[in-house]
């Protein structure tokens, strides 16, 4: 089947998505997807989707001539739409241009990540489609009947971290792909990572203090406890003063820790860490670090989820609480503390290195047993695979069935266990 991928401009994380999808299917099946979005292209590079595939589509920005603006009020506004400028010229020429695609390709099934906007056009065209849903609480009516007119919901994240405020119905309607990770090189190992770090800072204190934990790497971990933990701040480029913020606090609560920062960061905010720097893989500092501070972000928590390195997670305020539900799911299931947790039981214990509440010795993670050997030893993923079986079985059905009617009949219902009404 030939696959058209709607992914939303806000952010990069859309396309990532459809590039996750995408490397799981041999070339000559990649080749027949296309991705439709209006995120410009130097804001992200597909790895497994080749330029041919891409459709840029026209903004949709408000304009000065339009004749209603796009949230003109309740008796202005369609309850299906979330946005609806009229006489835009913008979103009349996206709209040509994504049905003009879609039949020109001759595309079988969409999948919209994420627009109920582009739903109701695909619905009124009589275009198949799956509606990806993002985390959070999205019971307002545009969602829902963006949901409603779907073939089937695809979560790409687990079962485990679901709103508990969402329908059974839209539960019963979604399959759920679990986190796909980014695609990494080999991880490298503890020795590599530490020479990493000294890369990036000429602060020979810091060096000594590295090599020191290097030193400690043939000891228990009970003698190596102290040995200089590594606390790492990942913070994205979608908003990060809300952790920024947060550092004064974090010093005082660990003052011998070496705290590295990466991602963006304010001036003011440098003097609390010791490294500050841009990298183009997290992974060794996920694996690897004592502590992690981050936000709840879809790519980020994707990223650390496997991993036995405790989690402090401080959500960005976003629309229909999408981090706070992510945030909250991952302290219910004990994966990771809030930051008011944290500070709390760092101040009951007294101001010391990694806390002992924080371990994650024999806990189970992600319904794994998980046996956390020495911080300092190689480390691989708790699941022991980074491959998604649920996305990858989710991609090989595409190549099984030439029919959309065929595949939805006895690959999606199924895999749902309901029918519609006939």
């Amino acid at each position: 089947m030939r696959i058209g991928y709607y992914a939303h401009h806000h952010g990069s994380g859309h396309c990532r998505q459809a590039d996750k999808l995408a490397v799981l299917l041999p070339p000559t099946l990649r080749s027949q997807i296309t991705v439709f979005t209006s995120f410009p292209n130097d804001g992200y590079r597909f790895s497994a989707i080749a330029d041919e595939q891409i459709v840029r589509l026209s903004a949709e920005d408000q304009l000065p001539e339009d004749v209603l603006p796009g949230r003109a009020g309740e008796y202005w506004q369609p309850s299906s739409l979330h946005y609806s400028p009229v006489g835009n010229g913008n979103v009349q020429t996206r709209s040509w241009q994504l049905l003009n695609e879609i039949r020109q390709r001759r595309i079988d099934l969409m999948i919209i990540d994420v627009s109920a906007e582009v739903a109701m056009l695909c619905r009124t065209a009589s275009v198949p489609y799956l509606y990806v849903r993002l985390a959070g609480e999205r019971d307002d009516k545009p969602h829902l009947n963006a949901f409603a007119g779907a073939l089937g919901l695809l979560a790409p994240y687990p079962k485990a971290l679901e709103a508990s405020a969402t329908p059974d119905w839209v539960r019963q309607k979604t399959l759920y792909l679990d986190f796909m990770p980014n695609k990494t090189d080999e991880l490298l190992t503890f020795t590599a990572f530490i020479n990493k770090l000294m890369t990036l800072t000429t602060d020979n204190t810091i060096h000594e203090r590295l090599y020191s934990r290097l030193d400690a790497v043939n000891k228990s971990a009970e003698d190596n406890a102290n040995e200089g933990n590594i606390v790492t701040v990942i913070k994205g480029y979608g908003g990060h003063d809300a952790i920024d913020a947060k550092l004064p606090e974090l010093r005082r609560a660990l003052p011998n820790a070496l705290i590295i920062s990466l991602g963006p960061i304010n001036d003011e905010a440098r003097d609390y860490v010791d490294i500050a720097a841009h990298v183009d893989d997290v992974t060794p500092f996920i694996a690897y670090s004592d502590l992690l501070l981050m936000a709840c972000g879809l790519n980020g928590i994707a990223q650390a989820y496997d991993y036995a390195t405790p989690l402090i997670v401080l959500p960005d305020e976003r629309p229909h609480r999408e981090q706070e539900v992510m945030a909250e799911a991952l302290i219910e299931q004990g994966r990771a503390l809030s930051w008011a947790q944290f500070i709390g039981q760092t101040s009951s214990l007294g101001s010391q290195d990694i806390p002992s509440f924080l371990s994650v010795n024999n806990k189970s993670i992600n319904n794994e047993s998980v046996i956390n050997e020495s911080i300092n030893t190689d480390k691989t993923a708790l699941t022991g695979n980074q491959a998604n079986m649920l996305a990858q079985e989710f991609m090989d059905s595409f190549a099984d069935y030439t029919s959309v009617k065929a595949w939805f009949e006895e690959w999606l219902l199924p895999q749902l266990g309901i029918k519609p009404e006939r």
